[in-house]
């Protein structure tokens, strides 16, 4: 998990600070790190990406069950100068010095086979980290990530709910997402202000539905302004009458609207300029 997890406590060596940049919170609470472990149930054929290890405390959990490999992506040089050093006799463990927003998981995947993914995603990342893995689903079996707590809450939001969003009706076609269990900052060092939760993002064998390429730009507009009607949200893009033709009365709230009728949206509007 990236820069929160911690240390084991028996090892006595100086540890890296927190920095703000990488939104870094060292999560150190043995009973969270065995709730995830639990919740991933590692498996001996499982290929395991934890995103941000960190100091490697949840690595070290992770190595303790029975996963074939566990490949590491982390960004911080201190850290991963850290990591190599922890793991070095560890034949399991690789560790790749990198941004995981542009790191290729579906070149891992060629090497390892499908990936179990597990992280503590940095919440000023969060989105564009989840919709780039998304964009490797076919490499992916499922998710394991801890973030913000109203973020969990808004991918796992219903239609008409204050939470649902561009990020539920994004993640709706490619996952099922299952809020696990809440942590609170106490779990951290340094604390953060907010409260985090974990959740299993299981990627389903099929799409739901055959995603329309304009599909996220239809999303995009739709959202960019909650307070809108679908008709003004998306102007330039669906017509009046091309709404109805969806059976959507145009005067709604874009918030109240099933995924799949933004495909339906997609699939009649016109490219933007």
């Amino acid at each position: 998990m990236r820069g929160r997890s911690a240390q084991a406590p028996d090892r006595d060596v100086r540890l890296p600070r927190a920095r703000k940049r990488f939104g870094q919170h060292f999560l150190h609470d043995p009973a969270v790190l065995e709730r995830i472990l639990a919740a991933v149930a590692p498996r001996p054929e499982d290929a395991l990406v934890e995103i941000g290890p960190g100091r490697g405390a949840l690595s070290e959990y992770l190595l303790q069950s029975a996963c074939r490999t566990l490949d590491a992506v982390e960004i911080d040089r201190d850290l991963a100068s850290g990591l190599r050093e922890r793991f070095a006799a560890e034949p399991r463990f690789t560790l790749h010095e990198a941004d995981a927003l542009r790191f290729d998981f579906a070149a891992l995947a060629g090497a390892r086979g499908r990936l179990r993914v597990v992280g503590n995603l940095p919440y000023n990342i969060s989105t564009p980290l989840l919709f780039h893995l998304l964009g490797n689903a076919a490499a992916i079996i499922d998710l394991h990530v801890m973030l913000q707590r109203e973020v969990i809450e808004r991918m796992a939001a219903a239609p008409g709910g204050a939470a649902y969003g561009r990020l539920t009706v994004m993640l709706a076609p490619w996952v099922s997402v299952e809020p696990l269990f809440e942590v609170g900052p106490g779990a951290f060092q340094p604390p953060p202000r907010v409260w985090s939760a974990v959740a299993r993002l299981t990627v389903l064998p099929v799409p739901r539905f055959a995603v329309h390429p304009r599909y996220a730009a239809v999303v995009s507009a739709a959202f960019s302004h909650r307070r809108k009607t679908l008709r003004n949200a998306l102007r330039g893009l669906v017509s009046t009458a091309e709404i109805e033709q969806c059976g959507v009365d145009p005067g709604v709230r874009p918030e109240t609207l099933a995924p799949q009728t933004f495909n339906a949206l997609a699939e009649l509007s016109k490219a933007a300029d």
